[in-house]
């Protein structure tokens, strides 16, 4: 498993929990806004964290940390990846895990193994528009779908989150994601920031007036709604 990263501490990443972060490399998705543009286009192979190393960590860190954040990237695409999960419950640890939602079947199967504990998904936009955001014009969103209805049908804690960029969001998306996830317990919208480490420079944030106004369309829909990070 190439892992890029570890944030020893985090206190906003795992609601409720103060937790650290795994970076994963790879990703199936080629976002222009990926803020972790390393992780996805191009890898140092030379930076990766040897395993043993996160859970000799993880080991010292028991009854400090309440969970371990599995990020990328995208993790589902680890094929050790239920390995070393297991590994990481052994320890005590909840785990929470972010996917953009491509790989249903495998979100399924760790969720009912009892291997993850909560989920963060990325909705990227409007169903008609996921290719264009997702950097691959052609891509069907169906598993996304299914990711999604699976979640939102109760079987693990989970939220959604988008993150907001003017050069791929407008009012008439926020409608149509409102629709789609009507109902959904959590939902973030997340005002894009530039990472410095992204694929395609040159993209904006909205103000903080747009977002509210957003956050309004959505809210009709999906009353739990809020904005993150929105200052």
């Amino acid at each position: 498993m190439n892992i890029q990263g570890l944030q020893k501490l985090t206190l906003l990443d795992y609601p409720g929990k103060v937790a650290c972060t795994v970076f994963l490399a790879g990703c199936n998705f080629r976002c222009p806004f990926c803020h972790n543009a390393s992780l996805v286009t191009h890898i140092d192979v030379e930076a990766q964290i040897p395993e043993e190393e996160v859970l000799s960590f993880l080991k010292k860190r028991s009854g400090v940390l309440d969970g371990v954040c599995i990020t990328g990237g995208e993790p589902l695409l680890s094929t050790d990846l239920e390995e070393f999960i297991r590994k990481v419950k052994e320890m005590g640890y909840k785990v929470k895990l972010d996917t953009n939602g491509s790989h249903t079947e495998k979100l399924k199967h760790l969720a009912e193994a009892g291997f993850i504990d909560y989920v963060a998904m990325d909705i990227k936009n409007a169903p008609g528009k996921y290719g264009m955001t997702i950097g691959i014009e052609d891509y069907d969103p169906a598993n996304v779908a299914k990711s999604a209805a699976y979640l939102m049908a109760g079987s693990i804690p989970y939220e959604f989150r988008t993150t907001v960029v003017r050069e791929f969001h407008t009012r008439e998306d926020f409608e149509e994601i409102g629709r789609w996830l009507r109902g959904a317990e959590r939902y973030f919208l997340q005002s894009f920031v530039d990472s410095g480490d992204l694929i395609q420079p040159g993209l904006r944030g909205y103000t903080k007036d747009i977002m509210e106004q957003a956050l309004d369309i959505v809210k009709k829909y999906i009353p739990k709604a809020e904005l993150r990070g929105v200052e």
